[in-house]
């Protein structure tokens, strides 16, 4: 296992409690992620430093981009689109009104357009969580069930790719995409990560090489593993509760990393989001409503 430490910035000096769901804003240039529990939206400017927050009426698991400059959310109350300039939310849809003890959880736009947006028991007791595929039109359809956190949502370079965790265990598994449909075909285990070492599997990021960048939740390591399944490096981060990472910044080679608070030998260590500089780049964010094409990447 190649640990390696770099220097590592602290963005914020407000403790997060839950951090989650970074995303970059390419237009704003700005950095949107979550605090679950606050329950807060928050956007981070890495020029200027302005930390801004919106509290939201319920927790709020994930955050992605829309074409129109709105943001798509994944709140416990279900799917909504939330305008920045107005705070208004509008409703879209709620895929769980029958699964009242779950709330949304990890979630992305794909290059579908869609918003694919997962969900576990709240409570971390029972195998009720699912994947769901929301369309701008708001109709919804459950991909996968009977998970226990839906996590790790990426795609690779190409789109062909779709890579998810679903939590019963350390495996990352890998499905044939289709960009158009959104249908997954083909499930196989792209890596069964060592927990004790790696961190177990939770939000992850994608960079242009196509390698998966895998968060290892306390264990405080963001792991980088080829898409033949390989654990290139892991990059050890001053916190323990890594969640998820994602990469941003003029150039696309700033990865921004969120954590949630931790109890380390008796003593707390807060949540926060970091920020270093790699030597390789991400992809962009998809947009809710506005379907990519692998030549635009």
């Amino acid at each position: 296992m190649n640990v390696i430490e770099i220097p590592v910035t602290p963005c914020i000096d407000v403790p997060l409690a839950l951090g989650e769901s970074p995303v970059w804003d390419d237009e704003r240039e700005v950095l949107w992620f979550v605090d679950i529990d606050a329950p807060a939206l928050l956007s981070f400017n890495p020029l200027t430093r302005e930390l801004m927050r919106f509290d939201m009426p319920s927790p709020i698991g994930c955050v992605g981009l829309s074409h129109d400059g709105r943001l798509i959310t994944g709140l416990k109350s279900g799917v909504h689109l939330f305008d920045p300039q107005t705070r208004e939310l509008q409703f879209l849809v709620n895929p769980e009104a029958d699964r009242p003890d779950n709330r949304l959880n990890d979630g992305k736009v794909g290059p579908d357009g869609c918003f694919w947006v997962g969900s576990m028991d709240q409570n971390s007791i029972n195998t009720t969580g699912a994947l769901y595929r929301v369309t701008p039109e708001g109709q919804c359809t459950r991909v996968l069930d009977n998970l226990f956190v839906s996590n790790g949502l990426a795609w690779s370079p190409d789109h062909r790719t779709l890579y998810h965790t679903d939590g019963t265990t350390s495996a990352i598994n890998a499905y044939d995409f289709n960009p158009v449909s959104g249908e997954l075909s083909n499930r196989r285990v792209l890596v069964t990560l060592d927990y004790e070492q790696t961190g177990w599997p939770d939000g992850a990021a994608m960079d242009s090489a196509g390698h998966y960048w895998s968060a290892g939740i306390y264990r405080g390591m963001i792991n980088q593993i080829s898409a033949d399944g390989q654990l290139l490096r892991s990059l050890q981060m001053p916190v323990q509760g890594t969640t998820m990472a994602c990469f941003g910044g003029k150039d696309g080679r700033t990865l921004f990393i969120t954590s949630l608070t931790v109890e380390l030998d008796d003593q707390e260590q807060a949540g926060t989001l970091l920020s270093c500089e790699l030597d390789v780049q991400g992809t962009p964010a998809f947009r809710f409503g506005k379907p990519a094409t692998p030549a635009s990447h």
